[in-house]
């Protein structure tokens, strides 16, 4: 893929997620039995940009992994989703790692140890946003790689957009450089709320309400709602991170954001009505069919 490839770069982190279907938590000290498990490709950065890249964007991802066989099953994934994987091996830290609880409302519970994706640098990051129109970047990576995109990004005149996931009280001193804010209730929250993100530089902010849809708020404006598409929910572990992919897809492809948030709502529930993060059974193809059928 070349410097001009004017697709979607993402800047973020890369786990094997291990997924086990049970009814409820352990508590401390119980072994509890699930129904059944599985790895899956996972982690927000992977998960963003296999969405991107299945939602019809030109991508690139950008992180680190670790010299084993679960890099290598990563890599695997990214390149079977169509996506540059611009990976660097650790010599010294394992791939990351996901353990995620599955229950059966289709709401989930994850413990993260990072491993690998704690080595990605500033140089790292730059490097890997060359040539793109759109720049998606999350917090689960180290955060000074994170405001080096960004930063970059801006000024190459890319479209930048930052989920704030986890949220992190010292991503607010980079929403100058974001485009597009994407965060959940929860995070929306602990960083202040919609208004204190906007005045902080934010250019927009899309909030995250799950079953309730999305709204666009933006500085002097009403906010904009989008409605989610009702489907019946099996995993919704990777369905934030669909929306967030296709969403970076949308704008890369000229939509505008009124259209690319209906777009990317339709893409959460197709992730979401499969077991795991990624699935490939999202594609332009159901992502134009479904929003045909609303």
């Amino acid at each position: 893929m070349s410097e001009t490839f004017a697709g979607v770069a993402v800047v973020g982190s890369a786990n094997l997620d291990l997924v086990v279907e049970v009814s409820r938590p352990p508590r401390v000290g119980e072994t509890l039995l699930g129904r059944a498990g599985g790895r899956f490709p996972g982690g927000k950065g992977l998960n963003q940009a296999v969405a991107a890249a299945r939602t019809g964007a030109s991508t690139r991802f950008c992180g680190v992994v670790g010299s084993d066989e679960a890099g290598a099953v990563l890599e695997a994934a990214l390149t079977e989703a169509g996506v540059d994987a611009v990976l660097r091996r650790s010599a010294s830290a394992p791939t990351g790692v996901a353990h995620v609880l599955a229950f059966d409302d289709g709401d989930n519970s994850i413990l993260v140890a990072p491993g690998a994706n704690g080595d990605l640098t500033p140089e790292d990051a730059v490097a890997g946003i060359a040539g793109a129109a759109v720049v998606l970047a999350q917090l689960e990576v180290p955060f000074a790689a994170v405001a080096a995109a960004l930063v970059a990004a801006r000024g190459a005149g890319a479209r930048t957009i930052l989920n704030a996931a986890p949220a992190h009280e010292a991503a607010v001193a980079l929403l100058p450089e974001v485009d597009v804010l994407v965060v959940n209730e929860t995070e929306c929250t602990e960083l202040g709320g919609v208004e204190r993100l906007l005045s902080a530089g934010a250019g927009a902010v899309v909030l995250t309400e799950g079953a309730a849809g999305v709204t666009l708020h933006r500085p002097g404006r009403p906010g904009a709602h989008v409605a989610a598409f009702r489907v019946d929910a099996v995993d919704t572990t990777g369905a934030g991170d669909a929306f967030c992919g296709a969403l970076a897809a949308g704008l890369a492809q000229g939509q505008d954001i009124e259209h690319a948030l209906v777009r990317a709502c339709a893409a959460g529930a197709i992730v979401a009505r499969h077991r795991g993060a990624t699935t490939p059974t999202l594609s332009v193809a159901a992502l134009e069919a479904l929003v045909a059928g609303r």
